[in-house]
């Protein structure tokens, strides 16, 4: 394996080790990811028997690196040539059952992969002169890799009452890797799940982004799901699953359905939050469902509530209540617009309203909609589909003309009280209304001119006279 150690750093470590009387060993995701053959990140985690942070320090002296120690962790990191090295001293852990904190204390090579979450990141490259390269695997990773199977070193319930953000771990690693779970895993899983309380909010929605950012998300939520953690620690989520039947209608299962147009998304786009609104457009579906003996299941209402719903819910999951937030609302609000557009003749009124109303987030909300075309049936979707080109193309054709992406009103508040010497008030609202409805109804030109001259109309119709001055 010492083609995987080819960088000149993992020589500097071995001089420096056989100078010390140290023992140091590559560990980790970066020995992972080589055997693998996947792109590593700048990240490296260097195994010390000893001091992690007093060997750093002399290799930061050596190199004239400065080094960053993180006392509390019991860790050390410098940058050398673009690459983020870490340095930990091997210990050994044991846990409280009330607490995910350990009792650290001074470990061998053995108690520190021991510890280590999964037998896939037990790995580890010996980076001593009389071992150099050795693969160190006591657990049999590298079969786990072959065999594509995420499995703790230790007995499973053990390593995730210990640490239960370990679960959502494997869950995120099966994902990213397209890997399978260990069936002792999955029911150590299921028996631990309530474990999960005890992690912070910031620390799950961390590992959630990370599956939701992965190649094909449902994976994922599939296993939350199925293991009970997701109504742990996203409910609202959680009770989008499952299928009322009332005189033999039927509805669509939400859940599964979410899941497909969040892979459909992930398809088209890396966009964490454009993935967010995915998963949360029809998340008021289970709240606004009632039956209809005409029509069958309904769910009027749905995008308006579900809008309602996300700043809430993004709290709750200590998501960033800021412009991401937003985002998610206003395409939660707007993501069956589109679809009426496909079903309806497209009038450009329409699609002025939609250009206005979406902004410069008219784009993403397309590839929402697109992606929530799931049927299974090929023509109805293929009619769809075609359909979405055409609104597309209207888009395109009444944005060139009209400038309405982001749109600001030709003539302002301030113009009309200028114009007839107002105060602020009612009457200045009603002649702003009645402008910008003008424009979206294709009654005037989206230009200074003919705003302000509909201005002084409108403004006549209510008993106002224009001052000298003009906008």
């Amino acid at each position: 394996m010492i083609e995987h150690l080819q960088h000149p750093i993992f020589s500097i470590i071995s001089n420096l080790a056989e100078t010390t009387g140290t023992e140091c060993y590559v560990i980790g995701g970066y020995v992972r990811d080589r055997i693998m053959n996947r792109p590593f990140k700048n990240d490296i985690d260097i195994l010390v028997i000893g001091s992690g942070t007093g060997f750093a320090m002399r290799l930061g002296d050596l190199l004239d690196c400065k080094v960053a120690v993180y006392k509390s962790f019991g860790t050390a990191m410098l940058v050398y040539d673009g690459l983020d090295i870490e340095f930990v001293g091997a210990r050994k852990e044991s846990y409280r059952k009330d607490s995910r904190k350990p009792i650290v204390e001074d470990g061998t090579l053995q108690d520190d992969q021991n510890r280590r979450d999964f037998t896939i990141n037990a790995l580890a490259y010996s980076l001593n002169r009389d071992n150099y390269g050795q693969l160190l695997d006591p657990f049999e990773g590298v079969a786990d890799i072959s065999n594509r199977i995420i499995r703790t070193p230790l007995d499973p319930r053990e390593t995730f009452s210990d640490d239960p953000l370990r679960m959502m771990r494997a869950i995120r690693f099966a994902t990213q890797l397209h890997f399978k779970i260990d069936i002792k895993a999955i029911q150590a899983i299921v028996e631990t799940k309530d474990r999960i309380k005890i992690i912070s909010k910031e620390r799950i929605i961390d590992e959630l982004n990370k599956i939701i950012l992965s190649e094909k998300p449902s994976i994922g939520f599939k296993y939350l799901f199925d293991t009970g953690l997701l109504e742990l620690i996203f409910p609202a989520m959680h009770n989008l699953q499952g299928v009322d039947i009332i005189d033999g209608k039927g509805h669509k299962d939400n859940f599964y359905h979410t899941l497909e147009v969040l892979d459909n998304v992930a398809e088209v786009s890396d966009d964490l939050w454009l993935r967010w609104a995915a998963i949360m457009h029809d998340i008021a579906k289970p709240a606004t469902k009632r039956f209809d003996k005409r029509v069958g299941w309904t769910f009027h209402g749905h995008e308006d509530k579900g809008a309602r719903m996300v700043p809430k819910l993004f709290a709750e999951l200590k998501l960033p209540l800021n412009d991401k937030m937003k985002f998610v609302q206003k395409l939660v609000q707007l993501h069956l617009r589109p679809i009426v557009l496909v079903q309806d003749i497209v009038t450009d009124s329409a699609v002025r309203r939609l250009l206005f109303e979406a902004g410069d987030d008219i784009d993403s909300l397309m590839l929402l909609c697109h992606a929530d075309v799931t049927t299974k049936n090929e023509f109805k979707k293929t009619k769809y589909r075609k359909n979405f080109d055409l609104v597309k193309q209207k888009l395109k054709d009444v944005e060139e003309r009209d400038h309405l992406r982001n749109w600001q009103p030709p003539v302002t508040g301030e113009d009309i009280m200028q114009v007839f010497g107002l105060g602020p008030g009612r009457k200045v609202g009603v002649i702003k209304n009645a402008i910008r409805e003008a424009i979206l109804e294709g009654d005037i030109p989206n230009e200074k001119q003919a705003a302000y001259d509909f201005m002084v109309s409108e403004g006549e119709k209510i008993g106002l006279k224009p001052q000298e001055q003009k906008p």
